[in-house]
């Protein structure tokens, strides 16, 4: 991005370089502006470490500072609440004391196995960021530059997790059962699952099932839901006959998901719907919601994918990893080392 030296006007350059730049996966992640950019993903657990470059632009000026100091932040902020800035993850390096530079310097700097225990995320109403941020210290105005982060956090369940059955009917006129194969889906899954009709009795002319993200922000009166159609699967066009039974392939991965965020530092949270919409030939509109879990799954089958992460992600996976690695990832996934 954009390097703002706020302060030394055009005599010194603040930069921050990871230490595993090279080999470090880099993945796509929302703005708040919507747009898409790539950043270094870590782990939870994973060591955070580097170094600061403070170039100096001409070697025989002094340079006075009351200090150097980098940050590694974890944060949640409301955009309702803009500007207070809820920090859940806060740890402080000081890397020189105050004096002052005639050449330029570079600092290490290390955040041993740091504790990230949410995922990244930017919402309609609400941000989760890592950062970095690294500051010199001066009278009038520090100098400061900060560089994101994402983080991913990993889960896993067994195998099989309970199906949802359900019935829904409108007396004396409809009455369909359906049926998903599980009730907890990894973010790249297919849901599996068929439509019975057991009565039909109203003219059905469309039907669909929609998956519907609900974020929650705040809590009490404040309390606002954001509710968000992230996708649209035309079941059928026309009208189903008693008896008929249509089945369901639901392709996850295609749609912008995130995993299910309960109750997130008590700021927000992220769930998912499935929405069953029938719709007669007098416009009106019939809908049953079910609730849907959604976990990001560890491929740790990933040369990037450092030592340590490879550790952090088997604490996830416990001794099931040998069996994952024989479903082939997305190759355009497993490649991205921009």
């Amino acid at each position: 991005g954009a390097m703002s030296f706020f302060g030394f006007g055009q005599s010194a350059e603040l930069e921050l370089v990871l230490s595993d730049a090279e080999s470090r996966r880099r993945v796509e992640h929302k703005t708040e502006e919507g747009k898409k950019e790539k950043y270094f993903l870590f782990y939870d657990g994973e060591t955070v470490s580097g170094r600061v470059v403070l170039a100096l632009k001409h070697p025989n000026k002094r340079l006075e500072h009351q200090g150097i100091k980098v940050e590694f932040i974890g944060q949640i902020e409301l955009y309702y609440d803009r500007g207070n800035h809820h920090e859940f993850v806060s740890l402080v390096k000081d890397l020189a004391r105050p004096g002052e530079f005639t050449q330029s310097q570079t600092f290490d700097f290390e955040f041993t196995h740091v504790e990230k225990p949410y995922e990244s995320y930017t919402g309609q109403n609400v941000k989760l960021r890592y950062f970095l941020r690294a500051t010199v210290s001066r009278r009038l105005n520090d100098v400061v530059k900060e560089m994101d982060i994402v983080v991913h956090t990993l889960s896993t369940y067994p195998e099989l997790n309970s199906s949802i059955k359900m019935e829904v009917g409108i007396e004396d006129c409809l009455h369909i059962e359906f049926e998903y194969n599980k009730s907890k889906y990894h973010l790249k899954d297919v849901i599996v699952g068929k439509i019975y009709f057991l009565l039909v009795r109203i003219k059905i002319k469309h039907m669909e099932i929609d998956i519907i993200k609900r974020e929650t922000t705040g809590t009490g009166p404040n309390v606002y839901h954001e509710n968000d159609t992230i996708a649209k699967y035309e079941i059928m066009d026309g009208a189903p006959v008693r008896g008929e039974s249509i089945p369901i392939r639901l392709f996850l991965a295609g749609y912008e998901l995130t995993p299910t965020m309960r109750d997130i530092n008590k700021k927000f949270s992220v769930r998912y719907y499935l929405n069953l919409v029938l719709i007669d030939e007098e416009e009106r509109r019939y809908f049953k919601q079910q609730e849907v879990v959604l976990w990001r799954k560890g491929d740790i089958v990933r040369k990037s994918m450092s030592h340590q992460a490879a550790i952090a992600s088997q604490r996830f996976e416990g001794t099931s990893s040998h069996t994952e690695a024989k479903t082939p990832s997305q190759p355009a996934e497993n490649n991205s080392r921009q």
